[in-house]
């Protein structure tokens, strides 16, 4: 087996369209069925099933189709382990975020780590949290962050940072009378929320707290990011609710965030890591997140020297 059948049976099975695959991975269609003709006898087992009128996958079609993607995983982190120490970094944390991170808590932590351990080499996986959750049951992440504590068992769900709940108003909009928005007010008006697939955490914190209203959200669209639901506000289209933090870059596009009134809810973001023993590199990286906490995201003033270290 070679990496080049993985590759073709990866195309395949997005695909079940032997033309389109071929298109493509840039070959005939007779070459990529024999390439998958050679996997299947490797395996002994059927992948494909394949009539004149369509293509679907067998039972051990979609097994071996769930595990393929660790192999390429396994190799790039092998790649940009060798990168890291051609680079002069002598360890790799690999973390994991989801729900849209607090921005101003992450730069800062980033700051930090690069004043403190130079030599440790950080990267970023975007990922909704079932495969963050997945990805480090297998090893694939070291840590990460998202806005649930609904791990089930083997990882530890630690609070990191929380950020106060406020409302995302377009400028000129008549909820600026007030200072603090009531959330029946709010339910007046139709919302933009993050996709509950891929800001889980999010979504479930968001709806423990509209839970607490008597009505029914009017829910105009649901996005994957937060630029594009400060877009959306910005725009007039509905409003939106997320951290306090997490909303202030829509000043320039004239979004105001405002709080709720009454006691202000905030959100909560989580660092899950497996339950074992972790790293040293990892502990003294689970140390500095206590540190961002009593900073409260604020910026970290970074000497000329770390400006100009490695990127």
């Amino acid at each position: 087996m070679e990496l080049r059948h993985l590759r073709c049976f990866v195309v395949v099975a997005e695909e079940l369209h032997f033309a389109r695959a071929a298109e493509r991975l840039h070959i005939d269609q007779s070459p990529l069925s024999r390439t998958i003709k050679e996997l299947e006898e490797d395996l002994g087992v059927q992948l494909f099933v394949r009539t004149t009128r369509s293509t679907r996958l067998t039972l051990a079609g979609r097994l071996f189709q769930a595990h393929v993607p660790r192999v390429f995983a396994a190799l790039d982190q092998a790649r940009a382990y060798v990168k890291a120490a051609a680079d002069g970094f002598h360890d790799q944390l690999r973390i994991a975020l989801s729900d849209g991170v607090t921005p101003a808590r992450l730069s800062t932590l980033m700051a930090l780590c690069r004043q403190e351990d130079p030599d440790i080499a950080i990267r970023f996986f975007e990922v909704p949290l079932s495969q963050q959750i997945k990805g480090l049951h297998e090893d694939l992440y070291d840590a990460g962050f998202a806005q649930s504590a609904e791990v089930g068992d083997g990882i530890l769900a630690e609070p990191a940072w929380n950020d106060p709940l406020h409302v995302a108003v377009p400028a000129r909009h008549p909820l600026l009378a007030f200072k603090r928005i009531p959330l029946h007010e709010v339910l007046r008006y139709p919302l933009v929320m993050g996709d509950p697939q891929f800001c889980e955490g999010y979504r479930r914190q968001i709806d423990r707290v509209l839970r607490a209203a008597d009505q029914e959200p009017l829910i105009a669209e649901q996005v994957m990011s937060f630029d594009l639901m400060i877009a959306l506000v910005a725009a007039g289209y509905a409003l939106g609710l997320a951290g306090a933090s997490q909303l202030a870059g829509g000043r320039e596009l004239g979004v105001v965030a405002r709080p709720l009134a009454g006691r202000t809810p905030t959100l909560t973001t989580w660092l899950l890591r497996r339950d074992v023993e972790p790293s040293h590199s990892l502990t003294r990286f689970i140390k500095r997140i206590s540190a961002i906490d009593e900073l409260g995201g604020r910026e970290l003033a970074i000497p000329d020297a770390i400006q100009d270290a490695k990127p």
